[in-house]
């Protein structure tokens, strides 16, 4: 890293964190770390799933699909991207879940970027 500036391939550094470019769980100092957004670069094979409800939400979310067929599961609705740059922005308060009906790229952009909503890693 030079001068606050971090060159990277998405599918490369997505595979450290969850997926995660950058937000507030990046290191302090890194030019990555924020408290204001966090973005995700999500790859998904045929019926991969979250594996529970985010709920509480608190956060703005804006998902684009890259590739594949994404559902993502509102209280009120279901919604299904299957065409490439489909996207989806909710607010504060709609809780969410997701599915790849089959194998997807989507882009997420969340702000801010708050602590508390990754959903527990299963052990293999």
């Amino acid at each position: 890293m030079i001068d606050r500036v971090y060159v990277g391939k998405a599918a490369v550094d997505a595979a450290s964190d969850r997926g995660w470019l950058l937000g507030h769980f990046k290191p302090l100092g890194d030019v990555r770390h924020s408290d204001d957004v966090e973005s995700k670069w999500g790859v998904h094979p045929p019926g991969d799933r979250r594996a529970e409800w985010a709920t509480g939400e608190k956060r703005t979310a804006l998902l684009v699909l890259i590739s594949g067929r994404f559902r993502v599961e509102l209280p009120s609705r279901s919604v299904l991207l299957a065409e490439q740059g489909d996207y989806l922005v909710w607010g504060p308060g709609v809780d969410h879940s997701w599915y790849a009906e089959e194998e997807s790229v989507v882009f997420t952009v969340r702000w801010p970027s708050v602590p508390g909503y990754a959903v527990p890693q299963k052990e293999r």
